[in-house]
């Protein structure tokens, strides 16, 4: 097991770089996995990361020592604390990082059944608590405009929990193209076998639970500053909104999206 001991190391400078940086995630096409929970999602993908860096005290850890039986042959080197502390952003770091390459998906709307569709979400702990709800709910595929936040990052890595290796998802996307791709299968509106595109707005006259979402389903969702852009507007089949009774003003955008996947997933369940 390799040991580093100083900032000066090269290899510690790259992850550094790596762990605070979207421009440089983006170029070195990696990510930093901060956390057992985390390894252990990517690993039950049968994919296996490149490096593996530990804490002190990690090696008394039994969770973190199956893991690393795990991914056997996997590099491994084990960093001063002070070092880890810097690449860990949790208060109490867990003892275990993964270096990854990032999954890229070549997956289109055209072959998805039930999609997302977000514009410009900018909250890393929104975005990834949308990616959580996404996978929970049997979502095969995000799609992110250019607006999104870095779905790869630190962040959002933990607050989907595991959620990315289950999903297709593609950042730096055209949301029009791609919502014009999935409704021009079926242009007619929503039944049971056909494709909708279904937009969550403030403005919608139309009610979640009034609408038939047991066909394919794409859900567009926008940021709760601007919601979606008047373009996505336009593209939906309807749009919706969700009824609250109570007093307050609205649902921030990761609830919204939950309750519309999840009575998605109620339909389908019930289908004859």
């Amino acid at each position: 097991m390799k040991s580093i001991q100083s900032r000066d190391n090269p290899f510690f400078k790259e992850l550094l770089k790596l762990s605070g940086s979207t421009r440089q995630r983006n170029k070195s096409n990696q990510t930093l996995l901060d956390g057992a929970h985390l390894v252990a999602a990517y690993l039950a993908t049968g994919m296996l990361p490149q490096h593996i860096l530990l804490n002190t005290a990690a090696v008394r850890n039994e969770e973190i020592v199956a893991l690393l039986g795990r991914a056997n042959g996997v590099p491994v080197a084990q960093l001063d604390d002070r070092l880890f502390a810097e690449l860990s952003e949790l208060k109490t770091p867990s003892g275990i990082l993964a270096l990854i390459d990032v999954p890229r998906s070549d997956f289109s709307i055209a072959q998805s059944r039930f999609a997302l569709l977000l514009e410009d979400i900018q909250d890393p702990g929104n975005l990834g608590s949308m990616l959580r709800s996404a996978a929970a709910a049997g979502c095969d595929a995000i799609f992110l405009s250019r607006g999104c936040a870095d779905a790869w990052s630190p962040k959002v890595l933990r607050a989907a929990m595991g959620g990315h290796f289950v999903l297709h998802i593609g950042e730096q996307q055209d949301l029009p193209d791609v919502a014009r791709t999935f409704c021009g299968q079926s242009p007619s509106g929503v039944s049971a076998d056909s494709s909708a595109v279904l937009a969550a707005s403030l403005q919608a006259t139309h009610s979640l639970f009034d609408c038939d979402l047991r066909g394919k389903v794409a859900f567009m969702i926008g940021n709760e500053g601007a919601g979606l852009s008047g373009e996505l507007l336009d593209l939906a089949t309807r749009a919706i909104s969700i009824p609250m009774p109570g007093k307050v003003e609205s649902l921030n955008a990761a609830a919204a999206t939950a309750i519309c996947l999840f009575e998605a997933v109620r339909q389908k369940s019930c289908r004859d």
